[in-house]
């Protein structure tokens, strides 16, 4: 049997299993107790909040054989419903079907009575996407339908309907759910499927889903088809490229101790690894702001992502101008990001800036110089004070900050490659990506490089990606070292290198066939293994991996198998 996604399985099957919604949930139920039943229904909010389910579960409650309100889930009707296979409940994508021609085929058939139930339900979700000819042939059949038709729209976006659509209906909001209704049902999930898991996970999960069920048991779904059947913080961190709370707050510290060097260090390991710099801006922003709520409340409640002893920490050591200041240059950056092409030296300048604040002061100590930061607070003692992060049971593996100091003369940098390995004039190439002046994978070939791809040879590779630096100003190699630099490793299978390149411009140069020897070479030079290098954007590494996903659940994934390479003349 075909594997099902969490977030279909675990569906709500009666109004009481609904999570959040509360509101909602009690006036459909008084309206059915009563008989008070719209002839159209209008179910309005974010994304993954329960609006499509909640249709389902009124479409079940009008046709249940127990009578109207009911949901047994064992009579015909029901099953069929949730089974979505009921011929008298329709669900109808208005992002495809938005023509008026649709929409004059379904007012010819809505005048035909019920099949197996009492009413005839039409669910159109992504109603916004009708055009405004689709809504005006609607108007007159959604103001007064058969008595046997219900009419319920969906939307993400009410503001698009028309507002004579809007006046017809009788419209419920939808709200994201609270982090303390989304961690109730993941648990339940867990619980029910068997996953070993720690709460930090569940935290992070809750974060990352902003609100949305759906979306909180498709990260679930995903994360369990990396890890198996446990779940842990570190898996995540891994498949989403964030940086975990600890790692933050270290960042912080460097950053109120005024200790340049090590932010940077730090900036040069999250880009070797491929870390999503807006998420770790917009993480930043909420610790700062956590900081600042608790200095003002010493409230643990409103926190969200720090612990108590975090917040009281750096509530301590940042004043409250200094927090309100660090806030609005994070705000800053954030809207900076929607003008460039690149981040990550917006990303660069916004921590230099944050350290600057924060100006170190020298004073006399006996006979040493000690460098203390000003850390804006009023009755802090004297010395340099850590913030130390509060641990969690797992261990968090960080790759070290790189300790050597980059020479910047060419005898110093070059010394590995003033004789580059000689590749004897050919290079390794994968057979069925020969495509003119440039190398082309499908995506048929790359779920099966995906396939035999291997993690310890990956994690090796980014551990020390940060030393292609090096190589950036060489006279040979240095175009394609700084081609390399902005980007890293997604996939590494044996004498295969698939790299996520921030930009597709920075894919096409990895993929012309004029750079491939030099690619080889460097590669090869750095970490000793001889590769064919590819390169893909970040818009298409992650489409790629969401079919690996997709295909993993529906065990549809080739054998693993060897991909046939071969030697060739460099063009």
């Amino acid at each position: 049997m075909a594997y099902k996604a969490l977030y279909r399985t675990y569906r709500p099957t009666t109004f009481d299993e609904v999570a959040g919604q509360e509101h909602i949930v009690k006036t459909l139920k008084n309206a059915l107790a009563t008989g008070k039943i719209a002839h159209a229904y209008l179910f309005a909010g974010p994304r993954g909040t329960g609006k499509t389910s909640m249709a389902k579960l009124l479409a079940k409650a009008l046709n249940c054989e127990d009578g109207i309100g009911h949901q047994c889930n064992t009579c015909k009707n029901c099953v069929s419903i949730t089974d979505g296979t009921h011929p008298d409940v329709i669900e109808i994508d208005a992002a495809s079907n938005n023509g008026v021609e649709q929409v004059r085929d379904l007012i010819d058939k809505v005048k035909y009575g019920t099949i197996l139930g009492k009413y005839k339900v039409y669910i159109i979700d992504e109603v916004h996407m009708m055009s405004p000819g689709a809504f005006n042939a609607l108007l007159k059949t959604l103001e007064e339908p058969p008595s046997h038709v219900i009419f319920i729209l969906a939307t993400t976006e009410p503001h698009k309907i028309l507002p004579t659509i809007l006046s017809r209906c009788q419209r419920y909001d939808f709200s994201k759910l609270s982090p303390e209704e989304i961690t109730g049902r993941l648990k339940t999930v867990l619980e029910a499927e068997k996953i070993e898991y720690n709460e930090e996970a569940v935290k992070l999960i809750v974060a990352l889903s902003d609100g949305g069920m759906r979306d909180a048991l498709s990260i679930l779904d995903q994360v369990l088809a990396y890890s198996g059947d446990t779940l842990n913080v570190q898996d995540l961190l891994d498949i989403f490229a964030l940086e975990s709370v600890d790692e933050k707050i270290s960042l912080i510290n460097s950053i109120i101790n005024g200790n340049v060097s090590d932010v940077l260090n730090r900036l040069n390991n999250y880009i070797s690894r491929g870390t999503d710099i807006k998420r770790l801006t917009n993480d930043l922003l909420i610790i700062l702001k956590d900081t600042l709520i608790y200095s003002n409340t010493r409230d643990p409640k409103f926190l969200e992502q720090l612990t108590m002893l975090q917040a009281t920490a750096l509530a301590k050591f940042i004043r409250k101008d200094a927090l309100l200041k660090m806030i609005e240059i994070l705000m800053e950056t954030s809207k900076d990001y929607k003008y460039v092409t690149s981040i990550n030296p917006v990303f660069e300048i916004t921590l230099l800036k944050l350290v600057n604040m924060f100006e170190p002061k020298i004073k006399e100590d006996d006979s040493d110089i000690v460098i203390e930061p000003e850390i804006f607070e009023e009755d802090v003692e004297e010395e340099t004070i850590q913030v130390e992060p509060t641990p969690i049971k797992e261990e968090i593996k960080v790759v070290p900050t790189p300790k050597e100091t980059i020479e910047t003369t060419q005898g110093s940098i070059f010394d590995q490659i003033e004789e580059p390995i000689k590749l004897n004039e050919d290079i390794i190439v994968l057979k069925d990506a020969i495509n003119d002046d440039f190398y082309s994978i499908d995506d048929d070939l790359m779920v099966k490089i995906m396939v035999i791809a291997k993690k310890d040879m990956k994690n090796n590779m980014l551990s020390t990606w940060v030393n292609l630096k090096k190589y950036v100003a060489h006279p040979k190699l240095g175009k394609v070292a700084s081609i390399l630099s902005d980007s890293h490793p997604l996939v590494v299978a044996k004498n295969i290198l698939v790299l996520e390149c921030g930009l597709q411009t920075i894919a096409e140069k990895v993929n012309d066939r004029n750079n491939q020897l030099d690619l080889q070479t460097i590669i090869n030079t750095v970490f000793g293994e001889r590769m064919f290098v590819y390169g893909v954007s970040r818009k298409d590494s992650v489409r790629l991996q969401q079919k690996y996903i997709n295909l993993l659940q529906l065990s549809k994934l080739p054998k693993a198998d060897t991909i046939e390479l071969e030697f060739i003349g460099e063009k």
